[in-house]
């Protein structure tokens, strides 16, 4: 029996979850009944041709990302829901949803191709809905997502009756990384990683009230920047407040040192003035942070976690008359 569970044995190193986004420019969320087997998209009711699109992809090195979801009602209804999320260029609130209801889960794979190869598909619809919740409880990938995600998918699906919105889904999601973190979410369509969360935090994730610190723990990165200049949004966001997540953001890596030492990061954002700022920090390996540890559930042996710190931020280009490419 296994008893080392890699998210207790992260919170009792007191690893910092910041830059563990994944980048993506486009989600693809199959509604997909569970059970879902280790590797989610070779499940038994994933259909053979989704299986050969999703190698195909794989195989061009796409940044597309696979997920499967559910929630409490997917294996009552008579249709499955198919969500593409696609990363908007230049400053972006995130990502722009593409929602499509198909009579059989057979018919996704043709949808998918169809919108890949440039062409919005005729199966789209519109609904109320504004945001999308996902949290992996995928106990077959790692046992501590089911351990800490599945009990979390239940009370935030409480917490969000409670609130009385119908506006905001929370689905069960196949494994996107991070498993030393549950209970992990992304909050679409923003594209925000979150992680360790408890309902109270959840709670003023959802409403965008509180103490924007509580974040701080609790904050996987935005998945819309390279994962370095996430610890600069991370700061920005925390000065700015609950205003940053209405403002329009882009980053890059400027400079990166040979041996990843140091980092230049640039992190430009629009507010709801419609001013422009431009941010550049350096960033430097943090060895007091920096672990050495098990990244998952069964890993046989410990994965290098590099960490870095804000050693200098500087504003280098306020309001548009004033900046130049």
């Amino acid at each position: 029996m296994n008893t080392f569970f890699c998210s207790d044995h992260a919170r009792e190193v007191g690893e910092d979850i910041i830059s563990s986004a994944t980048n993506y420019q486009t989600y693809i969320l199959v509604e997909c009944p569970q059970p879902w087997s280790h590797d989610a998209l070779k499940s038994r009711w994933v259909p053979n041709n989704l299986q050969i699109l999703v190698e195909k992809v794989y195989r061009e090195k796409l940044p597309v990302r696979f997920l499967l979801i559910c929630n409490n009602n997917s294996h009552k209804v008579d249709y499955s829901t198919l969500l593409i999320y696609q990363k908007q260029e230049g400053l972006s609130h995130g990502y722009q949803k593409y929602e499509f209801k198909l009579s059989h889960i057979e018919q996704v794979a043709g949808v998918v191709k169809q919108y890949l190869s440039g062409e919005i598909p005729d199966h789209k619809i519109e609904t109320n809905v504004t945001r999308d919740i996902l949290i992996c409880t995928h106990g077959s990938h790692d046992q501590c997502c089911a351990r800490y995600g599945s009990p979390f998918y239940f009370q935030a699906t409480q917490t969000i009756a409670d609130l009385g919105w119908d506006n905001v889904r929370v689905w069960k999601s196949s494994h996107f990384g991070g498993h030393r973190f549950a209970p992990t979410a992304i909050d679409l369509p923003d594209g925000r990683y979150y992680g360790v969360l408890n309902q109270e935090v959840f709670k003023s994730i959802l409403t965008r009230t509180g103490d924007i610190q509580s974040l701080s723990p609790v904050y996987r990165g935005w998945g819309i920047l390279p994962t370095a200049v996430q610890i600069l949004e991370r700061e920005l966001m925390l000065r700015h407040g609950w205003n940053w997540f209405n403002y329009k953001v882009a980053g890059k890596i400027i400079q990166q040192s040979l041996d990843n030492n140091t980092i230049l990061a640039e992190l430009s954002f629009e507010n709801n003035s419609n001013s422009l700022f431009i941010y550049q920090a350096k960033l430097i390996k943090d060895t007091t942070r920096t672990l050495e540890i098990k990244g998952s559930c069964n890993a046989k042996e410990n994965s290098i976690f590099v960490k870095y710190a804000v050693d200098s931020i500087s504003l280098i280009c306020e309001k548009v008359a004033t900046c130049s490419n």
